[in-house]
């Protein structure tokens, strides 16, 4: 199956995703395809990959540490962060946050059938949560066109790191570790 995502459509999502239309963002969020979606695999494991992007927001919602981290893959490594960094990370957003969720909007999935079978997701989103301390709902990191590297590892997809510019010629900032 091929599709493929007009460009407007995009745009329109992302301004939605980045909280560009009102002053209000999502408080519930989930992961979806985009209807013009280029996409090189099998329907059952596009709905893999989904679920694994909904179990990861069912635990943010629950707080749930353990349960998050098992999107990543024990191999995960993003710019030189681990997943025991990421741990790291996610604990102190779980301690300043409360409310938090995700947004991922999917317009290219494509998987290579190897040993172990791995994906690569393009993916525009968002992260947002409620300050503890002051109360305020905030966009902790929002990515565009992100390409998420996937990998079927104890049966389950999980994430292995992105594809993207090296951490040398990187600009400070830029980095989107969580998803």
């Amino acid at each position: 199956m091929l599709r493929r995502c007009a460009p407007w459509v995009l745009a329109a999502q992302i301004v939605i995703m980045l909280g560009l239309h009102s002053s209000s963002t999502p408080a519930l969020a989930k992961a979806s395809i985009s209807k013009n979606a280029t996409i090189q695999a099998d329907d059952k494991v596009v709905r893999a990959i989904l679920n694994a992007f909904a179990l990861a927001e069912e635990n943010l919602h629950k707080k749930n540490l353990d349960g998050l981290m098992t999107i990543y893959s024990n191999d995960f490594n993003y710019k030189g962060i681990s997943k025991d960094d990421l741990r790291k990370l996610w604990a102190d957003v779980f301690a300043r946050y409360h409310r938090v969720s995700s947004s991922h909007i999917f317009t290219e999935i494509m998987v290579e059938n190897g040993k172990p079978p791995t994906a690569e997701v393009i993916c525009t989103g968002g992260l947002w949560a409620t300050s503890n301390s002051t109360g305020e709902r905030t966009r902790l990191d929002s990515w565009v066109e992100e390409r998420h590297r996937l990998i079927f590892e104890d049966g389950a997809w999980r994430i292995r790191g992105h594809t993207g510019e090296d951490l040398k010629n990187t600009q400070f900032g830029v980095a989107h570790p969580f998803f």
